[in-house]
């Protein structure tokens, strides 16, 4: 497989995970820097990509403790693992708030149920802080577009493990790709 392959086969199975909810690359793991410095983790849905411009776009509630985190420092890795394959995308945030443009054309794309799951008590609260107040789930629902500077990529294979950078500018465009030791 050539590195402009590995490019393309990428970004079909980020694609993929987008739209299907058993794909391999549906849920992805979001790191970033949190307010104390410290490093996070978190699961969160690939909701939709766009290979043109190497973006990929994730929905969250805003009121969460990573919304405030990712204001303040942008810069992420998100992580994916599928087939024996792993992705290692880095990337700068934009942050997209309620009734922007972006959130509400995301809003719209939600099903009812997914819509409620941005209503009630503020993610990390005590459980004892309920709230059934639907009329504000829509207020609390921001969109994170990510915008991919580089992507490693990683097959783990038993007997020849491979591994490549590939690298953007900021209009999505490869920039350059190497293979290098895993």
């Amino acid at each position: 497989m050539s590195l402009r392959e590995i490019d393309t086969a990428c970004w079909q199975q980020l694609e993929t995970g987008a739209r299907e909810p058993d794909a391999g690359f549906h849920f992805l793991t979001l790191a970033s820097v949190d307010l104390q410095g410290k490093p996070q983790a978190r699961t969160l849905v690939l909701r939709a990509v766009d290979r043109v411009q190497r973006t990929l776009e994730f929905h969250t509630d805003m009121r969460s403790p990573k919304w405030q985190a990712l204001a303040v420092n942008p810069e992420v890795t998100v992580l994916g693992y599928s087939a024996k394959t792993q992705l290692r995308l880095q990337g700068t945030v934009e942050l997209h708030a309620a009734h922007s443009a972006i959130a509400e054309a995301a809003w719209q794309r939600l099903s009812h149920r997914t819509q409620q799951t941005y209503a009630g008590a503020a993610p990390g609260s005590d459980i004892d802080n309920q709230s059934n107040d639907v009329s504000n789930a829509e207020d609390n629902f921001g969109v994170l577009i990510i915008q991919i500077t580089q992507l490693d990529w990683c097959l783990l294979a038993r007997d020849n493990n491979q591994r490549a950078l590939l690298n953007y500018r900021s209009d999505g465009a490869l920039t350059n790709s190497k293979w290098v030791h895993p």
